[in-house]
């Protein structure tokens, strides 16, 4: 099950548009990725949305098959980050997910100084909530309706992990 983390580059775009247009990928994604996903949303996020220092493609046999990234916080929030990701459909329950966070959680603590990460999931998103448990983050708490998603209002969970716990 190998899978290596890198930047995203020209060629990814069929990819992106393939597997973010599946409702059942986007369902607990943040709104701010469109759906229906097009070609002009693909060779942005490639020219631009992705070049943050910790986007990442998550690659398997050559081919893409999601995104993991760590968004680094603004002024007191300088040391923590939020990370998100997602995997395409056929590429779920393989173990893929969880090993992408394992290669960000250790670029993360062995080659910056950021002190905490936290994530925030959809109520509801069981494989997620799942994963960060098992890769060491805690629940630490629910902020009530916060999430509204074509017009629905789901409560969000803050998951969050200490990296001096895992260096």
């Amino acid at each position: 099950m190998a899978i290596s983390l890198r930047r995203f580059a020209q060629g990814d775009e069929h990819a992106l548009v393939s597997l973010l247009n599946n409702a059942q990928v986007q369902r607990f994604l943040s709104p701010k990725i469109p759906y229906p996903y097009t070609e002009a949303d693909a060779t942005w996020w490639v020219r631009e949305g992705a070049q943050s220092e910790h986007i990442y493609a998550i690659e398997h046999d050559h081919e893409l098959i999601g995104c993991i990234s760590a968004t680094v916080g603004q002024f007191e929030y300088a040391k923590s980050a939020e990370v998100g990701y997602w995997l395409g459909q056929p590429y779920w329950r393989q173990g893929f997910a969880s090993e992408a966070l394992q290669q960000l959680l250790n670029k993360l603590a062995h080659g910056t100084d950021l002190l905490r990460l936290h994530a925030v999931v959809f109520a509801g998103n069981n494989g997620s909530q799942a994963l960060l448990a098992r890769s060491g983050f805690v629940l630490e708490g629910r902020l009530r309706q916060a999430i509204v998603k074509q017009g629905q209002r789901v409560d969000g969970l803050i998951y969050g992990l200490l990296l001096d716990d895992i260096r």
